[in-house]
């Protein structure tokens, strides 16, 4: 059940207020007056403790810096033996570039964003964020060269760099990032220059609001607004955050964002957080709040209700080593013709496809995955692109269960589009976002057993990133691959990325070695299957 808090009422003459508002206004009064009736020293003694139970309450002991929002500490406390909440990407560039010139760059454009600047100091109430005034950039972007292994090529040698990576904290006395640059590295295609390793916990921001940061660091990008940082005196309160963690998603740019959201899901979710404003709109306005609060109680159990995914070696409980693999872009318009001709969408092909690399990846070590599926997490947008600038996470997760026993490609990407459609305006990615919020509140024991409830119904992370489609350079080199991944919380031990870029569609996966030693067998089973569902798409019948 989902229980809507309704805004504030305007106080009348003669009329009590909430309890809260009455406590906040007489309260001072009150405490006035028990303090006048204590001794000098006990007097005193009282105002020193007032004064650190409210600054521990607002995470200000001895510190100024700004407030992490529940949600930001929600991923911060969400770090476990077998995952690391770390976003971890690769770059190569051709030609190489040096370390000198990639500090300059970071100075001159990352560490305009504070975020980059700040370190994480947790107390009892949260988190805040406080400014590194001992700050070096040489503990940051680091020079790497890459180990020779005799019979491997370069590029496994930097898959297993990445891996070993995703399970190496960071520092918590620094901010929490890093880059690792390899000077001198030589692609399997022959193509020599860099690699660019980067590591970014989640806590600073989502994959959508890492895109605007990427956008700023490479040639011709543009600085961030300015704006003013928020102090911990200024930070919100209780009453705050709880509105601009669970009504706020429910209003404005924010719903519309929602790309999973249909017109008048947003327009009724709208009517939700204003209901005065609704009831202008007569009764029609109260037939959309209907439908989209039977609507929220609906997801809401479906969350809470997910059955179990089909046992398969991709879950159960994972270890403490990670491994990456990628496979080289597939042309975008391809995937667009595909699309087309079966009018489905960019997302139902390269899905489907996913499940059925998935799919032959088991049947490969001996597995019948017919009848089976598994349930992927995949990240949705909450906020305007504009607004990404801003950091932190804004997003909330909609579960989709892919049908990896479905062998035939046509009748697997129609059985996916008919699963994304039934997403279409889901409001279980704003009750994610308000799980998630609620979590940052918690200690991590209780914060885990909330998470959990992601946890054991799933056995992957999944995200779709639409990145730049022209190529870009970094300090007068092209970037002609990047990849990233985001992280797997609790029990989860595979993630996969797909990131369009530079006209092609990357396809990458992490996995946990206890229950995926080799996850390059999957990425080689993605483009057998992009391409059979190519084939079998000019097989099928021309014309209207």
């Amino acid at each position: 059940m989902v229980t809507r808090i309704p805004p504030p009422r305007k106080a009348t003459p003669g009329h009590s207020t909430s309890p809260l508002r009455t406590l906040r206004d007489q309260g001072p009064e009150v405490a006035r007056k028990a303090a006048q009736a204590l001794p000098p020293a006990a007097r005193k003694a009282a105002t020193v403790v007032q004064k650190n139970v409210r600054r521990a309450a607002t995470g200000m002991l001895g510190l100024s810096g700004e407030r992490m929002s529940k949600v930001d500490t929600a991923w911060l406390r969400m770090d476990s033996h077998s995952n690391l909440m770390m976003i971890n990407g690769v770059w190569t560039l051709s030609p190489g570039i040096t370390w000198e010139a990639l500090c300059e760059r970071v100075q001159q454009r990352l560490l305009q964003y504070p975020r980059f600047r700040q370190r994480v100091v947790e107390d009892a109430a949260g988190a805040t964020w406080v400014e590194d005034r001992n700050f070096d950039i040489a503990a940051h972007v680091l020079r790497e060269k890459l180990p020779h292994r005799k019979g491997h090529s370069m590029q496994r040698a930097l898959q297993d760099r990445v891996g070993e990576l995703a399970m190496q904290p960071l520092d918590t006395r620094r901010p929490l990032w890093q880059m690792h640059l390899i000077e001198d590295f030589v692609g399997d295609d022959g193509t020599q220059g860099s690699a660019l390793i980067v590591r970014i916990h989640h806590c600073i921001a989502d994959g959508i609001a890492l895109i605007s940061v990427t956008m700023s660091l490479v040639d011709g990008g543009s600085e961030p607004p300015k704006r003013k940082a928020r102090t911990g005196k200024e930070a919100a309160t209780a009453e705050d955050w709880i509105a601009d963690a669970l009504i706020k998603p429910f209003t404005g740019l924010t719903v519309k964002a929602l790309d999973l959201a249909g017109d008048s899901a947003a327009k009724s979710l709208q009517m939700l957080g204003d209901p005065e404003k609704a009831m202008q709109h007569g009764l029609s306005g109260t037939a959309d709040m209907a439908r989209v609060a039977y609507q929220l109680v609906s997801d809401a159990a479906a969350l809470a209700l997910m059955p179990d995914d089909s046992p398969t070696r991709l879950k159960g409980q994972p270890g403490s080593a990670k491994r990456v693999a990628w496979c080289p872009p597939i042309p975008l318009e391809e995937v667009k013709a595909i699309g087309k001709a079966l009018n489905c969408s960019i997302n139902d092909v390269l899905l489907s496809c996913v499940a059925g690399a998935i799919g032959g990846y088991l049947r490969s070590q001996g597995d019948d995955p017919t009848g089976q599926e598994i349930r992927a997490m995949i990240p949705v947008n909450l906020r305007p692109m504009e607004e990404a600038w801003k950091l932190g996470n804004r997003f909330g997760l909609v579960p989709l269960v892919l049908p990896i026993g479905v062998a035939n490609p046509i009748e697997r990407v129609y059985e996916v589009r008919k699963r994304m459609n039934a997403l279409k305006g889901s409001t279980q990615p704003i009750l994610a976002f308000a799980m998630l919020a609620v979590a940052g509140l918690m200690i991590k024991p209780a914060q885990d057993a909330l998470l959990n409830l992601f946890g054991r119904k799933t056995t992957a992370v999944m995200t779709n990133v639409p990145g730049p489609k022209e190529q870009l350079t970094l300090c007068g080199s092209r970037v002609t691959q990047c990849m990233f991944w985001v992280p797997q919380s609790g029990d989860i031990g595979l993630g996969v990325s797909i990131l369009s870029y530079g006209g092609g569609v990357q396809f990458g996966v992490i996995t946990d070695t206890t229950l995926c030693p080799e996850p390059q067998q999957i990425i080689d089973a993605f483009a057998p299957e992009f391409d059979q569902l190519s084939l079998l798409t000019l097989m099928l019948p021309w014309g209207e």
